[in-house]
């Protein structure tokens, strides 16, 4: 990973300010906004190189540290160097923030596929699937896509450390749906944790426990050996802790905070405290999602954040060395984090519309019979879709529950139906049923038409 400079301070600006003070320069440099001549909100190892028409590179940037400084906005939590954690809303952060608002809150930005009971489940399903196997993938788990999914679906014991990881994170995201509406504490983080890590650590008793002073734990450069950061002592992690579910609660600080972001700072603070052992990434992305949804952005549970941050590792890194190195600016990390939303948003509503496509193309295909057009519901043709694809397959009804979140008997009910349609077939393999694929399905589909 690049490491970056350390910008100019705000003392440098300040003086920088001074030194300019009744010559032509001091106007041209207070009105320099908060983004570059290209509108990016640009950190100092690109301001360094860039040519300003008549300002030097520090001029530049003491105008735009001026700028972000007069609307930055404080939390009394403070970094490693003694100053506060602070951000400033510029308009790019302000226009995402809106498209968020109309794309992903309230109910009515919710697809017929996952706003009705039939089908929601199967959607919510496959969301804590793939965000649990990219997270994991982010901190290093190696099984491929396909294996994690059918050992999920299937409910097989894991075999190896990496795909423990993988259904740890997923029973995590679990708990934090199932917690999302009662306020977070301090314990509800450390139980996070230890679900997110059992298993996994080489030391078991560092699970849902607070790193102590004698852990050496910093974030390290993998292929350098650098130390990119160096979190706050041990000792202070109880009050930073607190603090942190506070933030999450909406109880600090004192103005108002617009809640992705809010969910944000989460994140951020949470990753940049790093107060276990291990698994502080994969902590902090699923408190996001806890303080999103518990804020009415229902849809993201239906996205995954972490496959989209798997796409570009390095620019997520990046934002967090962003903040460190330019006196602990969060607003890096929020732009990357809503631009990451914004990603996921846009890729669940184009998953969603080829989900519509496909099952209509099954409902084209039995159309002439009205038998079945009116017997199968959406989980039905789901599995039928499936089905045509997978010849040789066999259902079982704990597989089909757990693919669309449903009860063991609306499970059962739904194989059975298929089976009296003459779409399934119904045998016994050891002492469960089994549901296998006809041979002739398409041919059976076609003489109902």
């Amino acid at each position: 990973m690049h490491i970056l400079p350390k910008s100019p301070g705000y003392k440098d600006a300040i003086k920088a300010l001074t030194e300019a003070s009744g010559t032509g320069a001091l106007g041209e440099i207070l009105a320099t906004g908060v983004v570059d001549d290209k509108g990016r909100y640009s950190h100092w190892d690109k301001i360094r190189f860039k040519q300003h028409p008549s300002l030097t590179p520090h001029q530049w940037w003491a105008g735009l540290t001026h700028a972000r400084r007069t609307r930055a906005k404080y939390l009394s939590i403070k970094g490693v160097d003694g100053k506060p954690l602070w951000w400033c809303e510029p308009d790019l952060v302000a226009e995402k923030l809106h498209w968020l608002d109309v794309n992903a809150a309230g109910a009515q930005q919710l697809s017929a596929l996952i706003s009705e009971k039939e089908t929601r489940g199967t959607y919510l399903v496959r969301s804590l699937v793939e965000e649990a196997i990219s997270s994991s993938q982010l901190e290093g788990a190696s099984t491929t896509r396909l294996e994690a999914k059918e050992m999920l679906r299937v409910n097989r014991t894991p075999i190896s450390k990496d795909e423990t990881m993988i259904l740890n994170n997923y029973r995590a995201m679990e708990f934090i749906r199932t917690h999302r509406d009662t306020p977070l504490t301090p314990d509800t983080i450390l139980e996070l944790q230890r679900i997110l890590t059992e298993g996994t650590l080489d030391d078991s008793a560092h699970a849902g426990k607070l790193r102590q002073a004698d852990d050496n734990v910093n974030v390290v450069d993998t292929e350098t050996g650098d130390i990119l950061h160096c979190p706050p002592p041990a000792h202070e992690l109880p009050e930073r802790l607190a603090y942190l579910c506070n933030l999450a609660n909406g109880d600090t600080p004192e103005f108002f905070v617009h809640p992705l972001i809010r969910a944000i700072l989460v994140h951020f603070v949470l990753a940049y405290d790093h107060p276990f052992v291990d698994g502080n990434g994969r902590t902090a992305r699923a408190l996001f999602y806890w303080v999103a949804v518990r804020q009415g952005y229902r849809l993201l549970e239906y996205t995954t954040i972490s496959k989209v941050i798997k796409q570009a590792p390095k620019q997520y890194g990046q934002a967090f060395l962003q903040v460190e190195t330019d006196e602990n600016d969060m607003t890096y990390f929020v732009i990357h984090q809503l631009e990451v939303v914004i990603q996921a948003i846009s890729a669940l509503h184009d998953y969603l519309e080829q989900q519509q496509e496909k099952i209509q193309q099954v409902r084209k295909e039995i159309a002439r019979s009205p038998r079945l057009q009116k017997a199968l519901n959406a989980r039905q043709l789901s599995l039928l879709r499936h089905a045509i694809k997978n010849p040789r397959h066999a259902y079982r009804i704990e597989d089909h529950q757990r693919s669309h979140g449903i009860t063991y008997d609306t499970a059962r009910r739904d194989l059975i139906a298929l089976v009296t349609l003459g779409l399934l077939e119904k045998a016994t393999q050891g002492r469960s049923y089994i549901f296998p694929v006809p041979k002739d399905l398409q041919a059976r589909l076609a003489r109902e038409k």
